[in-house]
């Protein structure tokens, strides 16, 4: 649900000497993605957070590839960050909490965030894998902390089970797309009402 006719987009390109990177993001799509950053395991999960926060994404990144995938990593979180947080606006009418508690397989994650412009990441999740396709996996921590960090985020993961590492991240990913879609949806008791007492946020 949008508030009125005007879907809340946010649209952000930042280009440094090691990344060029354009992020687009609708809260009120249907979870399209068109994800190409160069690395086909992150598209694969950014593509997980689209589908299942119902939040249309489009990131176009070309990294420095040739010496890691972590700069590419960290500032996508960072153009996504800015995008979600241009896109959310005032944040009046918006529910503001999310979590998610997500089983896959052997794997269960759970996710909790609170936009509340407070940066801050807790991350309690460890991989067997040093690399999932062609993904650091410590590389997941990166983007989640940046994402969170520009996103004014307060995101809260963690892995409770799980053996394998692919289900693993995934289960996060997922369950991060379906805190976040509970967060940014309006409140229709609420809808034109900021979710705080000190009137700011």
């Amino acid at each position: 649900m949008s508030r009125g006719t005007v879907h809340r987009t946010g649209k952000v390109s930042r280009k440094t000497k090691e990344t060029d990177i354009s992020v687009s993001l609708d809260l009120d799509g249907s979870g399209k993605a068109e994800i190409v950053t160069g690395i086909g395991f992150f598209d694969h999960m950014l593509e997980q957070l689209a589908k299942h926060a119902l939040i249309d994404i489009t990131v176009k990144a070309k990294g420095d590839l040739h010496i890691d995938g972590h700069h590419t990593a960290e500032d996508t979180g960072i153009a996504l960050g800015k995008a979600l947080k241009e896109a959310i606006g005032d944040k009046k009418g918006i529910r503001r909490y999310g979590h998610f508690d997500l089983v896959m397989d052997e794997a269960r994650s759970s996710v909790a965030l609170d936009l509340s412009n407070r940066s801050y990441l807790v991350w309690n999740a460890a991989f067997t894998a040093d690399r999932l396709g062609e993904m650091d996996t410590e590389l997941f921590q990166e983007f989640f902390h940046a994402f969170a960090q520009s996103g004014g985020i307060t995101l809260h993961v963690e892995n409770r089970c799980g053996q394998n590492n692919h289900h693993i991240i995934e289960s996060i990913f997922k369950a991060c797309a379906k805190a976040l879609r509970m967060a940014v949806e309006i409140d229709p008791r609420a809808p034109d009402q900021l979710p705080s007492t000190k009137g700011a946020l």
